[in-house]
């Protein structure tokens, strides 16, 4: 993305990275904070992107860009209650858990479970302070702010979030689970949470990642993940998204694989006014494999847009993606998968598909598969699927006595299910059955 000349709705958070260095106290001295200071400078070069940006084309974020959002500087811990946070743990509180509430680790709703022994979980802003060289090595290290203006953003004004260290040949048994929340007492309020996860060596671990909200009001989440795998590590991460309708959320994943990895995202998309997903995987160790599967549910006039990017840096690499959409109402959907296949990425083996559901003549999908190839000994394949349901099933369910509602809430969740079927944790796979059940009522909407 090329240097533009900063906007009036840039201006807006170049002007309050003044006030929140201020907030900082003596971390404004730190090596971090210098991190943050080159961040707001490129933002201030780049500005927000627009549909005439290649990367942005199907996507208007003017409205999002419009809105003077602030930062929450400081908030109530006592503003939400265990009742309200029991409601977002999937029915398992044995899970190890950091919370956060509109930004700020809440240490009273976060635990450890005694069975993760050697484990390190704790937020962020506690790491730099005690850790700060073990967090400077990899910060900022994988999603690089040069060429996005959101990640420029987030590394500008991020001040917390969850630092999860899976030690040397440790496999865990139950997932852990980052919990952010937005409890809805301010308007018009942005958050930058920024995660940083390390699988070591052989290790083996499933990291669920959600945001939610209390109340339908609007504010914005900018999140960034960076998560690492080492040699053999095995990592599942789920991306799960049930923020609130008017809400605007840009979550970016970022993953660098070792040799012989394996690491799977599962990423849903419930909630949000507008949301975009940027992840990208770098298969950078011989043998390392990934597979990303994607589900998005569109309802009203939401925009929700996936992009993907696999990077084969290395040979003998294999990647799978299924993304999936339902869009009914007047929503729009953008999917832009791309794979790229280095050089020297022989034997690399890549299939991509997406598939999209169309319920309501007013809603739509932008789908642009992509595939870069400089290896001549590839198997890569992809392809996309926009269509309505099938007139067959839906005559063949109706001859069988079932209603038209029912028949055609049954077609949509076998189309849905598939993605959610492939979540490992079982209670978070049965919370996502249920919320699905809820959201094809609306779908048409």
């Amino acid at each position: 993305m090329a240097a533009k000349n900063t906007d009036q709705k840039s201006e807006w958070y170049i002007s309050n990275f003044k006030l929140f260095e201020k907030s900082l106290n003596g971390d404004g001295a730190s090596e971090v904070h210098s991190l943050r200071r080159a961040a707001i400078a490129r933002f201030s070069e780049l500005g927000f992107p627009t549909t005439h940006d290649e990367e942005w084309k199907y996507t208007d974020i003017s409205r999002l860009a419009k809105v003077p959002f602030k930062s929450v500087l400081h908030f109530d811990p006592h503003s939400v209650s265990d009742q309200t946070i029991e409601q977002f743990l999937f029915g398992n509180r044995r899970w190890q858990r950091v919370v956060f509430l509109n930004g700020h680790h809440s240490s009273g709703f976060s635990s450890k479970s005694s069975s993760a022994q050697g484990v390190k979980i704790e937020n962020l802003a506690a790491a730099l302070k005690n850790d700060s060289n073990f967090v400077r090595d990899h910060l900022a290290h994988y999603a690089l702010f040069n060429e996005d203006p959101f990640t420029a953003l987030s590394t500008a004004f991020f001040k917390d979030g969850a630092l999860v260290v899976i030690p040397h040949g440790l496999i865990l048994e139950e997932p852990i689970h980052l919990l952010f929340v937005s409890d809805g007492n301010e308007d018009e309020f942005v958050t930058y949470p920024r995660n940083l996860i390390i699988a070591e060596k052989n290790s083996q671990a499933t990291i669920i990642e959600s945001y939610v909200s209390l109340k339908d009001n609007r504010y914005f989440t900018n999140a960034v993940t960076e998560i690492v795998l080492g040699e053999n590590a095995v990592l599942e991460h789920e991306k799960i998204q049930l923020e609130s309708e008017s809400a605007y959320h840009v979550g970016t994943l970022h993953t660098s694989q070792s040799r012989n990895s394996s690491f799977v995202s599962n990423s849903i998309s419930f909630g949000g006014s507008l949301v975009r997903n940027n992840i990208r995987i770098v298969l950078d160790g011989e043998g390392a494999e990934c597979t990303l599967n994607g589900l998005y549910v569109g309802t009203e006039k939401r925009l929700i847009d996936n992009h993907t990017a696999i990077d084969h840096a290395k040979p003998n690499c294999t990647s799978h993606e299924v993304y999936k959409g339902i869009l009914g109402g007047k929503s729009k959907g953008v999917f832009n998968g791309k794979i790229i296949v280095r050089k020297d990425a022989q034997k690399t083996d890549a299939k991509q598909t997406n598939k999209n559901l169309i319920l309501s003549d007013d809603a739509s999908i932008d789908t642009k598969p992509q595939l870069e190839i400089f290896a001549n000994d590839v198997k890569c394949t992809h392809g996309a699927t926009i269509g309505q349901l099938d007139d067959e099933a839906m005559f063949y369910l109706r001859s069988r006595g079932i209603g038209l509602e029912e028949a055609r809430e049954m077609l949509i969740y076998a189309f849905a299910s598939d993605v959610i079927e492939r979540i490992l944790p079982e209670p978070l796979r049965e919370r996502l059955h249920g919320i699905l059940h809820k959201r094809l009522g609306r779908s048409r909407n």
